[in-house]
Parts: structure tokens; sequence; C-alpha cells
């Protein structure tokens, strides 16, 4: 995966950028921050999950419509929701980086310019302080900073590579509304001797190939437009299409929080598959095609993807399953009322990519994956049906609507 700085812009189809407030304030002080922590894309989900439920939890409390996540604060008469959410987001943030106490601290004076009122700061210091710390101290053991204990399969005085592998504790981690991270596994992937194993394999052999002469240029574009860390695109998707008429702060606040906690629990999730099956990655396999007992592959011992490959196990599709639990949170807010719209990335920085529908932005995910030659057709399929299965789950479970 290319590292690029993660910071990409969202706007509906003919309209101008999402508007301003405090939740897009904080999102992209959140991802601002995060980037120069070189924090890796699951930490980061934490991070936004971190941020987006504190600030919804402040915005709830002071305009009560949907059950809490886990904080239930009642705020004093005259507290700002606003100016709460932002004093919430920035102790989170400021726990998370110490190092960026400055930066931060100048952020929220400016979210709190407007704020003149001594009793109304007073107030809403006191609720975004409360619902802060409450945030810290629920994922202060949640095993984020668990040591890489990975070892590796090797004879006694043989080289291998020496760069660890990430995110292999990251499975350990405790999810945010999945009972346990094995939740939804899948099965295995594809044995290798099927045709299916060969039928992944000759496409991404054929399409994800650096020097790929079967790729379109259109197909190298989308690659690239998507190899970069998931969670600054995919939030922006869910504020391009919440950014549209009578849709309340509160709504926004949900939608983002639901958003971020999928995406936090998919990578928990899928991180435990990968290293439960600790599944071979193209560039490996195709190099080694001699060796899976399939007629049907051939290897190719130059073989090269388009792009880096992540470092660590192959299957399920990390992005995948981040694209289909947002698609799925979003379908169920939206319906067939879901607008159109569009999306640019570091990755492509000349383009911009529309989408009509959620599932149009799913495939091309997914279709990505396969042409930047770092997953098997078979992973990205079921990355998406873990994500759905994650963001349905969450939409029954949490931050339900008070009747």
């Amino acid at each position: 995966m290319r590292h690029l700085a993660p910071i990409v812009l969202a706007a509906l189809l003919g309209a101008g950028p999402a508007r301003a407030d405090v939740l897009g304030d904080w999102t992209d002080i959140a991802f601002t921050a995060a980037a120069a922590g070189k924090q890796p894309a699951y930490a980061q989900t934490r991070t936004l999950a971190m941020v987006h439920v504190a600030m919804f939890e402040t915005l709830n409390a002071v305009d009560a419509r949907y059950a809490p996540y886990k904080v239930k604060a009642v705020p004093s008469l005259g507290t700002s929701g606003e100016a709460a959410a932002a004093i919430a987001a920035h102790d989170v943030l400021l726990a998370l980086f110490p190092g960026q106490a400055a930066s931060l601290d100048a952020a929220l004076d400016i979210s709190l310019v407007r704020v003149t009122d001594a009793g109304v700061r007073t107030s809403s210091t006191a609720l975004g302080q409360r619902v802060a710390a409450a945030i810290l101290a629920l994922r202060a053991s949640d095993g984020s900073d668990a040591p890489n204990t990975w070892r590796a399969v090797t004879a006694p005085g043989v080289y291998i590579p020496t760069t660890l592998p990430i995110g292999s504790s990251w499975g350990k981690v405790t999810p945010w509304v999945l009972e346990k991270a094995d939740q939804l596994r899948p099965p295995p992937p594809p044995a290798l001797t099927s045709a299916e194993w060969a039928r992944d394999y000759n496409e991404v052999k054929s399409l994800g190939a650096k020097e790929s002469a079967a790729r379109t240029a259109a197909q190298t574009e989308a690659a690239l437009f998507w190899a970069v860390p998931s969670p600054p695109l995919y939030t922006a998707a869910v504020r391009a299409v919440m950014d549209v008429g009578g849709r309340s702060l509160v709504q926004n606040a949900r939608l983002l929080a639901l958003t971020s906690m999928v995406q936090a629990d998919a990578f928990i999730a899928v991180f435990e598959a990968k290293y439960a099956y600790n599944f071979w990655r193209p560039l490996t396999a195709i190099r080694d095609g001699d060796l899976d007992q399939n007629d049907a592959t051939a290897p190719d011992r130059g073989w090269e993807p388009l792009v880096d490959t992540p470092l660590h196990p192959e299957y399920p599709s990390a992005h995948c399953i981040g694209a289909g639990a947002v698609a799925a949170v979003l379908e169920k807010e939206f319906g067939p009322q879901l607008r159109a719209f569009r999306l640019s990335s570091p990755g492509a920085p000349k383009a911009t990519h529309g989408f009509a529908r959620l599932s149009d932005f799913v495939e091309e995910v997914s279709n990505a994956r396969v042409w930047e030659g770092i997953h098997y057709r078979t992973s990205t399929t079921v990355g998406v049906a873990m994500g759905r299965s994650i963001g349905i789950y969450a939409w029954d479970k949490v931050l339900r609507p008070l009747k």
C-alpha cells in the first residue's frame, strides 16, 4: 500500500464541498493528527471511532434522540452541544497525541471563539470533558497497545526477510459493537487444488501485474485511486452523502459514530481472520505457482504487483470489509434516497470518481484490490460480505432512535 497523506475531499455531484461544522472540523483534525502520528489504517479507525463516539455522546446528551453508546451524561442548562463536542474531540485527541498539544489547543480555541458566555463555556466544558474521560476509560484496556509478538516459520540458522508484518495482534482488540472478533469469521480460502483458486490466481496474475498488458488505463487509475489507507476515503463518502438539507447535527453525529465503529470493528475482525488463515499473497503464490499442486496455475518467478504488497496476510480483504460495512450502514440510513457522491484521492490526484449507487462504490473498491495485484477475487467478495454483516449488526444493536 502506498504511503500517502490520508487527506481526501468529498462532495455531492454538482455541489460544493461538504459544509463546515463541528463534526467536519474535528474529523479533519483527527485525520491530521493520525497522519502526523503515523498511525496505520487500522489504528486510525480506533482514533476516529473514539472521536466520533465522543462527539455523538455530547450532542445526543443535549439533544436526546438516540440511545447513548455507553455514556449517560446529563448536561447543565444552557450547555452548547457543539462546544461540548469540540471539547470532547479535543480531549480524546490530546490523550492519544500529547505531543500535538499546541495544534490541538489552537484548534479548540477556534471552535470556541463564539462561545462568549462564561456560563455556557463552563457547562459545555464540563460535559465535553466528562464524555471524553469516559470514552478514554472505555478504551484504555482494549488491547490496542499489545506488542507485536509474531514469529516467522523458519529453520534455525536460515535467513528470511526480517520486516515484521503489521496488525498481528489487532484481532485481539476489544470490538466496539461485535461480541468478539471472530464472531463473523468466514470459512477458509479456496483449496489450492480447486478451480476457484486457479481462477483467482490467473485473474490477479494477469490484471494485477506491475507491467500488465491486460489491465486498461482506467483500471490502473482505479487501482491507484484506492491504493491508500481506507478510513479517510470511506469517511469522506459518509460526509458527502450526509451533507443534505434537513438533517440535524445529532443525526449526522450518529451516522459518523456508527460508520466509524463499523470500520473499527471491520479491521479487528479482518485481522483476526487474516492471521487465523495466514493465506499467501499473490506475490508469493505466483512466484511459487508450481507448489500448489494445481495444473492450472503456472509460476512466474519475476512477477510483481502494481502496488506494494501490504505487510499482513491476504485473506480476507481489509479494504473490502470496510467498504461493505460502511455501505450497509448508509443503505440503512438513506435507503433508495441516497444521493450520488464524488470522491478524490491522493492515490490518483488528477482523478475524481463519481458513484451513483453504493454498489458502484463497493464494486470499484473490490476490483481495485485485484487490479493492484494484492488480493484475489474471492477475498474481496468474502470481505464485502463480512463488512455488510458487521454494518447490519451494528445498525440493529447500537445508537437506536428513542421511542
